[in-house]
Parts: structure tokens; sequence; C-alpha cells
């Protein structure tokens, strides 16, 4: 009996599966593919450096099974890698330790265990603790510290003041938790005036707090957003929305570089495709972003392209409504020269949008 051939496209995609599929043999029984293990993968964010400095994609509010998260903290760097970010801070709970019976510590293993994983992958890694009060004083964290034990203190100012002493940036988080209300309290402006609070959260997990942008412009603090993740990140962030981050535009990827951004007030807060903070940053990041060719001068043809993974939207001339120009998209308008283009989801101040000229 003859045996029917397999038609020829069949045997082609055999090969080139076989070839193609990078399986080691361990056997006559067992293959690997090393090349599914999605760990080893990394979504790139596209966010261009901007005036000399290098763009810096940060989480500084970041939970884990050492307070009240649900996640080994060696797994938070692994999540922060893939996820695209550059630098994360671990800033678990002083005052709250839902799992202390099971885990037998000290304030500062979280941060050991993360620090080592981020130093076998390479990724910044810092230290930082939550000091965790009701309102007025709320929550904060205590960022580039030395040693978090010495934060567990029953007065939260000398809590601050330790972590003062150990170099801390103090970031005020989620001014407008849990009772819907961002309250700036006489407590707050006391630490401001102070130099004890450097920095406010405008975005945190998923929540935004429209007055906070201004008083980052009053107050001189840095806008910062954060996820204030306590579960794992795999159904939280996929496809175009991306993890909360702080962007910081520092001069070197280290710890200080890091450190004397954030004390300079260069961040900008990103969240839901909204940027907030300095109106200089905003429009350097923006000139960064966007590659502009023009047409015909005479009509004021031009064409945009968007060279970050940042999805923009304008406003111009007779346009009412934001036209969004998203990622690797080119868009031909007609924009008179030195016609003023609104970014509506640019922010530098409550209900205050980014307006330059594109040439």
């Amino acid at each position: 009996m003859k045996t029917k051939a397999l038609p020829y496209i069949y045997i082609c995609l055999f090969l080139s599966f076989f070839f193609n599929s990078t399986a080691q043999v361990q056997n006559d029984e067992v293959y690997e593919y090393p090349n599914l293990n999605s760990q080893d993968y990394r979504y790139n964010i596209r966010i261009p450096d901007i005036d000399g400095y290098k763009t810096l994609k940060c989480d500084f509010h970041v939970h884990t099974v050492f307070s009240d998260g649900k996640v080994w903290p060696d797994q938070r760097v692994k999540e922060a890698w893939n996820e695209g970010l550059d630098v994360i801070a671990i800033t678990d709970h002083i005052e709250y330790r839902a799992n202390k019976k099971i885990l037998i510590s000290d304030h500062n293993k979280s941060y050991e265990i993360a620090k080592a994983q981020g130093d076998a992958i390479g990724m910044l890694v810092i230290k930082g603790a939550e000091i965790t009060r009701q309102k007025p004083l709320g929550h904060l964290n205590a960022l580039f510290i030395q040693d978090a034990n010495k934060l567990e203190r029953p007065d939260a100012i000398e809590a601050i003041d330790e972590a003062m002493k150990q170099g801390g940036f103090i970031l005020w988080n989620h001014p407008g938790w849990p009772d819907d209300k961002s309250t700036m309290y006489p407590i707050h402006r006391e630490l401001i005036e102070k130099q004890k609070i450097h920095g406010i959260e405008v975005f945190n997990g998923w929540e935004a707090y429209p007055k906070v942008i201004d008083w980052c412009q009053e107050f001189n603090l840095a806008p910062i957003s954060n996820s204030d993740i306590h579960y794992t990140s795999a159904n939280l962030y996929r496809g175009k929305l991306m993890r909360p981050m702080t962007l910081v535009f520092a001069k070197d990827y280290t710890e200080q570089g890091v450190k004397d951004a954030m004390f300079s007030g260069r961040t900008l807060a990103f969240y839901n495709n909204v940027l907030s903070g300095d109106e200089g940053l905003l429009k350097s990041l923006i000139k960064a972003s966007l590659s502009v060719r023009v047409i015909n001068e005479k009509n004021g043809m031009i064409e945009i392209t968007n060279l970050s993974d940042i999805a923009y939207e304008i406003k111009y001339g007779e346009y009412m409504y934001p036209m969004p120009l998203y990622p690797n998209q080119v868009l031909r308008a007609t924009i008179p020269t030195s016609t003023d283009v609104e970014f509506s989801n640019c922010i530098c101040g409550k209900d205050r949008h980014i307006t330059l000229k594109l040439w």
C-alpha cells in the first residue's frame, strides 16, 4: 500500500518549528523551552531622556508580606522589572504587620531580600518604610533610610525626625485617603515649613488628587505617582494600562542620582496616561517625545510623530476635543506656525494644561 506524502507546507511548518523553537534536548523524554519563560521578558516603556538627565521610571510605594502585602520581596522586584520600571522602594508599614506572628523578623528584612534580587538582575531597590498614623498626620513614606527599626517610635514626629537624621526623603502618601478629602492640616504645614515633607502623591493606586498638583507648586514639593501595591501585579497592569510611576530625571542610574533628583524636585507623576508636575519639565518631555516635520510651510501642514509610549492628547485651532496621538503614530495636521497647542493630559495645576508651539 502506498503512503500518501505530507503536503509540502506541513513539512515546512514542522521544520520551522523544530529549528526555531530553541528546544534543548535533556534526554529522550524531556525537552526544555527556555524562550517560553515569561519571567525573563521585560515590557520596554519608551520615555525619552531630557535636558541631559536620564529618565527613570520609579515606584516608591510597594508592600510585601512583611507588612500587609501578599507577595514575597524578591518577587516584587521581578514584577517591577517585567513591567518596565527602573527603580522601586520597599516601604512596608512600621506600625502594621499583618503576618508578624509567622514572619518573625525586623523591619529591614524585606528590603534585604529585595535588594539581593535587585543586585542580581541589575535593578535599583531603595530602602524605605511607611510611618502609618491616622489623620490628621496620615501615612508618610520615609525613603533612602539606613535602619527602619529606629523608626518604630510611639511619637510619629520622633519617627520622622529619625528618618531625617538618616538622610530620608519624606513622602506624604494618598492625602485624600480614607475620607475622600484632600486636606492640608496644620501639622502638614508645619512639617513642610521645617522641610520635613519633601514630596506628595498626586496619584496613588486608582486615585488622583487634583488639588495636590497646586500644593506641589505652592510649597515646592516633588509630585509623586505610586502603585501602593499590595496584591500581585499580574492582572493589574496589562496592555495600554501602565503601572503608576514617578518619572525621575537623574544625572545617573544610581541611588544617589535618584535621591539628588528627588530632593531637587526633578520628578513628574504619571498614571492613567496623565502627566502632572512642573511646567518646564513637562514641556521638555513633550518636545523630546515628538518629532515635527513641516510638509507645507505656507499652509501650515505638518507631520507629528510620537516617539514615546505616552499617548499625548492635543487640542488646537477649531478642534474642541482632544485628539490622541498614540505611540508610533504619525499625525498629519494643519497647524500654522506659532499656534498654541494644548496638551490635555499634561497638567501643571488644577484645570491647567500645558500649551506650547510645535514649530
